[in-house]
């Protein structure tokens, strides 16, 4: 047995002599770029806190100079939100702004609880097509109450990005938010999120805002009247995730003038720009990501000045899947789409002609993003079974823990006290408390889970799998409860 061993030590052995200070020195860097993130996004929402006093908001709310904005929802079965969601658009707090949503041949009764909710007839106009689109128009519909902002149009279905586009060409108005129909806004979330629009309206061509997680949430009339911590294992998780990523992780790319992603889910646009690059691209999985891209590169080969602005404040809230097959397929749809983009643009990375984005962020997002996955299960194999072979020595063995697992719940939690002490969401102890033992839980099975689910997609991608959708099982937002 002894002899059969020896090989497989040896190889081992080699393996971690060559492998071992690299992976150390990866995760030790990583760690550390998330946690300067951090700092960086800390400066960020200091500055945003200290023009809220002063920043306009009623004035913009009543001013008729204030620009237009439509609000494009693509809808795919979504029956069970779309009413709250259409409404929780339209008592926004804005002076102009219409509402319209792209039905993408739904099966169930998203299209009919629009006509009955809304009292739709069917408007006969021509759209005009400035962005290609491939799925066919099959009847607009507009409300009876001609005071009534809202515009349906039902097609064939063709996919997210398609419908995106189909909106754009049905929109009216200067300036575009791109939301997902199971997604609830607050209030002002018009009025602060197209202030950069106001403030620099030559230079800035996008912004995003805040996503936050709406499971658990008490929603009354399509609004979020009580933030609190769901029961749900996978989705308490996804909250942590959120505040570390998308809130805390934008806010340090944005004052970094790096920010190269805006969620689909919450994103607003010039559309006169959106037109002009082509709108979404259906081919690729992760669209939101390719438009700021493309974006990115047409306003630098054109030598334009601009700004993608992420606003860390007010919240889209939305519904994150809960279990762990729809949360699986959703994380290898990401990780598809950010090898999708990353490929198609990999000439901008590492080229000064891209400015920071070429020389720092993309990188990172290759480095940090894409193959963070596979180091981390390289690791959490060659750690244990060189231990287990006797060829890796106990002092390293606490060292790649501390690095990989103790660092990042620092990081972690370092995130949660930065977003309490700015915005103090959770008002209870307990779901506080709940944040600290979450931030803890995620680096024991859930962070394995989604490297592997992220390899998976990674690997179909480079295999040219079809990428399958599946179905995003809502439980709907009146439904939601502490």
């Amino acid at each position: 047995m002894e002899n059969v061993l020896e090989p497989l030590r040896a190889a081992i052995r080699l393996l971690f002599e060559i492998t071992a200070y690299p992976v150390l020195a990866y995760f030790i860097v990583i760690n550390s770029f998330l946690l300067l993130l951090i700092i960086f996004a800390s400066v960020n929402f200091t500055a945003h806190l200290r023009r809220q006093s002063f920043a306009g908001a009623r004035v913009t709310a009543a001013s008729p100079l204030s620009p237009g904005i439509s609000v494009l929802m693509p809808a795919y079965n979504e029956g069970a939100v779309i009413a709250t969601s259409v409404r929780s658009v339209l008592d926004l707090r804005y002076p102009d702004h219409e509402v319209v949503v792209v039905n993408d041949g739904s099966s169930d009764e998203t299209l009919q609880t629009l006509i009955d909710v809304y009292d739709l007839v069917e408007d006969r106009r021509e759209v005009s097509v400035k962005v290609p689109v491939r799925g066919t128009i099959r009847a607009i519909y507009r409300a009876r109450d001609t005071a009534l902002p809202i515009v349906v149009v039902d097609k064939e279905n063709s996919g997210r990005s398609d419908s995106l586009n189909m909106g754009l060409n049905v929109a009216s108005k200067d300036l575009v938010v791109m939301v997902d129909a199971d997604s609830l806004l607050d209030p002002d979330s018009l009025l602060v999120v197209s202030k950069p629009f106001t403030d620099d309206p030559e230079r800035v061509i996008a912004t995003g805002g805040v996503v936050r997680v709406a499971n658990g949430c008490e929603v009354v009339a399509g609004r979020v009247v009580s933030v609190n911590m769901p029961k749900n294992y996978f989705a308490r998780i996804q909250i942590v995730e959120y505040l570390r990523s998308f809130l805390l992780g934008r806010a340090g790319w944005s004052q970094l003038n790096s920010l190269i992603l805006i969620s689909g889910a919450f994103g607003m646009f010039r559309r006169d720009l959106v037109t002009q690059a082509g709108g979404l691209d259906p081919d690729c999985i992760g669209e939101d990501f390719e438009l700021v891209m493309r974006l990115h590169r047409m306003m630098r080969r054109s030598k334009r000045k601009y700004r993608v602005i992420f606003i860390a404040e007010p919240v889209c809230w939305t519904e994150v899947p809960s279990t762990a097959a729809v949360l699986a397929r959703q994380r290898r749809r990401w990780h598809r789409g950010l090898w999708e983009v990353l490929i198609k643009y990999r000439g901008m990375t590492f080229n000064p002609r891209y400015g920071t984005v070429g020389m720092i962020a993309l990188p990172y997002y290759w480095i940090f993003e894409l193959i963070a996955p596979a180091i981390e299960l390289f690791g959490l194999v060659i750690v244990p079974l060189g231990l287990l072979l006797g060829v890796v020595n106990v002092p390293y063995a606490l060292a790649f823990i501390a690095v990989a697992y103790l660092y990042a719940i620092f990081v972690s939690l370092m995130a949660l006290l930065v977003e309490e002490a700015s915005f103090h969401r959770y008002n209870r102890w307990g779901d506080l408390w709940v944040a600290l033992l979450v931030s803890v839980q995620e680096n024991i099975g859930y962070r394995q889970l989604t490297a592997i689910w992220r390899i998976q997609g990674w690997w179909a991608a480079l295999r040219g799998k079809k990428q399958v959708w599946g179905t995003m099982t809502r439980t709907g937002f009146e439904n939601a409860s502490p």
